[in-house]
């Protein structure tokens, strides 16, 4: 969202930026479910709701979860929050203590250790690089356990790498969460329809349902269906925590916007060809984006199997000199390069906790990849 302001504010000084910053699908939300959201409005769903959603989305996402990804939970076992983002800060307050440790792997979504400190608790963060597929190991989760450890965070597919984990490689974490039992697991898995070449989205619990006591599927409608200004987003898991964030919601933002949670509805109960619409949309940006951006010398991106972004590293560009005489010491260097000199916005991987790499949203026209890594070709091209 900060660079987004900074886009914004260069506009407003008249430049012509091309954008690859934002996490949100460019197309407009499906004409049924904005239908379903006018219909609730006419029907005067202007009031609260229950603090946990109402029990048609409640049982919209039950029905979702067991029919998408073979999954089961009552409706009493499912939280409706403003957005995602919403129930991972809650499930934090609800659970840490001061010093409990959450196990991060890199790279990572940047509200992820931010969200575990302002709770008290301890981010460690887990190196995983491109020899992994940017992907945690069962080695590297069984040596950051330790017996503070509270919580291993998995965002799969992921934001930023795009890296999408198997079931073989979640059937070997699940092996050692199996060993340690103060371990819960927190899945993010709000990208699971944008894969790609034959990769396939696995949640933890289909291949090790005996952790269903301790682990939280984190969901939403916000990036499938091109809703994110309607600000729902779900968590299911045990009855207990599901509790414990109800209780926190009743005390904090008393409950998500009646006409979004109709809108939410429609969008899970209806028609899913919207969905499928846009990930094949996803499909061939992702495709031409990982080819020009692999033309530009000094730049290397692996294609992403899942999501919207790809994370090219910008190493072979340190230690370059700018037109002005400026070393690019850093990627947030090569970032700021590319801002002010191709007038294109990308993400530093610093921030995401893999330094070295920038991230770049596809969620955008083909015109503007194509007109986007042709001027960053050229902002390449003057470096010395």
């Amino acid at each position: 969202m900060a660079a987004k302001a900074r886009v914004d504010a260069l506009r407003a000084e008249g430049r012509s930026i091309i954008d690859f910053t934002i996490g949100e699908p460019d197309f407009p939300t499906p004409q049924h479910i904005v239908e379903a959201g006018i219909a609730a409005l006419g029907a005067g769903h202007t009031r609260y709701t229950a603090a946990t959603g109402t029990p048609a989305l409640r049982r919209a996402i039950a029905d979702k979860l067991q029919r998408e990804n073979s999954l089961s939970y009552g409706v009493d076992q499912i939280v409706v929050g403003i957005g995602a983002k919403h129930i991972i800060y809650n499930a934090f307050a609800a659970t840490l203590n001061e010093g409990d440790e959450v196990i991060i792997p890199t790279p990572f979504w940047v509200s992820y250790p931010d969200m575990v400190a302002l709770n008290g608790g301890t981010p460690v963060i887990v190196g995983c690089d491109e020899s992994s597929g940017f992907k945690l190991t069962a080695v590297a989760l069984e040596k950051s356990i330790t017996p503070r450890t509270r919580w291993l965070v998995l965002n799969t597919p992921n934001n930023p790498s795009g890296a999408v984990y198997t079931a073989s490689e979640l059937k070997a974490l699940c092996e050692v969460l199996m060993r340690h039992p103060q371990v819960w697991v927190m899945t993010d898995e709000i990208y699971e329809h944008f894969v790609y070449a034959g990769a396939q989205h696995v949640s933890p619990l289909q291949v090790q349902p005996e952790l269903a006591g301790r682990t939280l599927v984190i969901n939403g409608v916000s990036k499938a269906y091109a809703m994110t200004g309607w600000r729902i987003g779900y968590g299911a898991g045990p009855r207990p925590l599901m509790q414990a964030l109800g209780l926190l919601m009743t005390q904090s933002t008393t409950c998500a916007a009646g006409v979004s949670q109709a809108a939410a509805v429609a969008a899970l109960s209806g028609s899913q060809q919207c969905v499928a619409e846009g990930a094949a949309l996803f499909a061939q940006r992702r495709e031409r984006i990982v080819a020009l951006v692999n033309a530009i010398d000094g730049m290397r991106c692996l294609a992403p199997d899942g999501a919207f972004y790809i994370f090219p590293s910008v190493q072979g560009l340190l230690g370059k000199s700018t037109p002005q005489g400026k070393t690019l010491a850093s990627d947030v260097d090569v970032m700021m390069y590319f801002l002010e000199q191709a007038g294109v916005a990308t993400i530093d991987g610093t921030s995401y906790g893999q330094p070295g790499y920038l991230r770049f949203s596809f969620a955008t026209s083909l015109e503007q990849i194509e007109q986007g890594c042709a001027q960053l070709a050229a902002a390449v091209a003057a470096l010395k």
